[in-house]
């Protein structure tokens, strides 16, 4: 899959802006604040209808306009595919694929995979549960739609069973029955989803721990743990047994919504022992081996979306993942960076075509 070309009106602090890429590797450069990370959102934005770095909709629309279009052509399995989204103030987004709107938003994820490394990619390793969870399902969701589907059922019922919760307290009530019913329901979509999770990992964590030792030189020894209610008990149980505390919260206490994902270097916690060049390069070994995992289960090259990734990283560790890009099981790859000297000679290592776009 090959984007060919993007146009962005309005969106973020581009008037309109036209770009024709390379087929294999684009440099975007300039200095701070001139848009080389608002190129890469709108790309990332045409696979998944919204901002990496920005969730709220209008913040994405520019300061003196009414509304973004965002215009990409795309070459999938030879069959070109035009995708636009569009955002109008006081109105609802739009995304067309060949001038065709998407009913629901869930129906395009997976059609344009994608990865992206960027330095807010930090998030986590230093916030809490609910980024590790999103990245997990993030990954399975861009190939198993029903995957998707069943997360966004859950949290449909979640946050049902959350309302009940509070409308029991406020009225001084209680109707086990009722509650029993949105219990049956999480039981079946978060046991479902756990069991994913839990598949997806024992397969993704051997190919992470791959990716860390090409990038390392296999100086550590990095893990993922995967940590879940349900490894504890079933979800219906576990429901039954936090009643009392979940009536005195007025939430869920228990359930998949709650799963983590701890990232250990040398079996400790990698955000207390790890350098910022070691939590870097965990990272990026961990966004890798999702390229990887992505590009098994759908049969495509994923875009891979590389975001200021040369900073804080050592000459050594820079060559490494220049080495690793430069192999043909990557498709096609856009890079941002500051720096147009080093962007450029780090480029000039590998054998692919590549093409650089200067800011200004």
């Amino acid at each position: 899959m090959i984007l060919k070309s993007l146009s962005l009106l309005n969106y973020k602090n581009f008037d309109s802006k036209i770009f024709t890429f390379n087929d294999k590797i684009n440099c975007i450069v300039g200095n701070n604040g001139i848009g080389k990370t608002n190129v890469l959102d709108a790309i990332y934005h045409l696979s998944f209808g919204k901002s990496y770095f920005n969730p709220v909709a209008t913040q994405n629309i520019k300061h003196d306009a009414d509304f973004f279009v965002i215009n990409g052509d795309y070459l999938k399995h030879n069959h070109p595919e035009k995708i636009i989204i569009s955002l109008k103030r006081g109105q609802k987004k739009i995304i067309k694929r060949n001038g065709k709107e998407y009913e629901k938003f869930s129906e395009h994820i997976g059609f344009l995979p994608l990865v992206i490394i960027s330095p807010a990619d930090r998030d986590l390793i230093i916030e809490g549960s609910d980024t590790r969870r999103k990245f997990i399902d993030n990954v399975i969701s861009q190939s198993n739609k029903a995957y998707l589907i069943d997360l966004i059922n859950y949290n449909k019922i979640l946050a049902q069973r959350n309302a009940l919760l509070k409308y029991f307290a406020l009225n001084h009530t209680f109707n086990a029955d009722t509650l029993e019913i949105y219990n049956n329901q999480l039981t079946d979509y978060g046991t479902k989803i756990f069991k994913k999770r839990e598949d997806f990992l024992k397969e993704f964590i051997p190919i992470f721990k791959s990716r860390y030792k090409a990038i390392s030189n296999g100086y550590e020894d990095v893990s993922l743990v995967y940590q879940s209610d349900l490894f504890d008990n079933s979800l219906d149980i576990l429901l039954k047994n936090q009643i009392n505390k979940d009536k005195a919260l007025q939430y869920t206490s228990v359930g998949i919504h709650k799963d983590d994902l701890h990232f250990n270097i040398e079996e400790h916690p990698i955000k207390k022992f790890g350098s910022q060049g070691q939590q870097k390069s965990f990272l990026i070994a961990l966004k890798f081996a999702q390229f990887d995992f992505i590009k098994q289960q759908s049969g495509d090259d994923p875009i891979l979306l590389l975001d200021d990734i040369f900073d804080k990283l050592d000459e050594q560790r820079v060559s490494q993942i220049i080495k690793l890009v430069d192999d043909e099981n990557f498709g096609q790859i856009f890079i941002s960076d500051t720096h147009a000297d080093r962007t450029e000679n780090a480029i000039k290592q590998v054998l692919q075509s590549y093409e650089i776009f200067k800011l200004e």
